[in-house]
């Protein structure tokens, strides 16, 4: 079998074109002439929010739970960085974690339930969707039996929501649950 040098496997590929868009990047960000990159002033590395609290919490991102403390100035949410003494994470985060903050402040996240009423999707209240979903699920429950209905755990989920997700479907008679990434 011959060696034919002029063809590259994906491995290789793969580390030429990182190469070249490193050296891309660096050259267009890092470069006098654009000055999109440039040393912070005195001044930007200053408390940006005084009046801000610091409330430690954590990533809801999986089930990890890694420490976040997110600065929050009248209610918003608006500086995030890692809890470096957090016992899971001890200071450290994925990128997922590292995006939290525009997760939670993202304008196309839903904020309340809304059901789409006449073709048209509207607000409605907690208690009337739980209400609805409850009624819903009894009726499918009762018209055709218990094994019509599949809970469906996640990564998101921790071991003690996982407890209470097997209960509740012991409690309406089945036992179809499985984790989303089966499906």
């Amino acid at each position: 079998m011959s060696e034919n040098k002029n063809i590259q496997n994906r491995r290789a590929f793969l580390k030429l074109s990182l190469l070249g868009s490193a050296i891309g990047a660096t050259q267009v960000l890092g470069s006098e002439e654009t000055r999109v990159l440039r040393q912070a002033t005195h001044q930007e590395l200053k408390e940006n929010f005084p009046n801000s609290k610091r409330i430690k919490t954590i990533c809801t991102h999986c089930s990890v739970g890694c420490g976040i403390i997110a600065e929050v100035v009248d209610g918003i949410w608006v500086r995030q960085e890692v809890a470096q003494d957090h016992p899971v994470s001890q200071g450290g985060h994925c990128c997922k974690g590292a995006d939290m903050i525009d997760r939670v402040r993202s304008t196309t996240r839903l904020r309340y339930p809304i059901e789409k009423v006449n073709g048209v999707w509207q607000k409605t209240s907690w208690d009337s969707s739980m209400d609805k979903i409850a009624k819903k699920i009894t009726e499918v429950r009762e018209k055709y039996g218990p094994d019509s209905i599949m809970l469906i755990g996640s990564a998101k989920v921790s071991n003690e929501q996982s407890y209470y997700v097997r209960k509740f479907a012991a409690f309406l008679g089945t036992n179809n649950i499985d984790h989303q990434a089966r499906i």
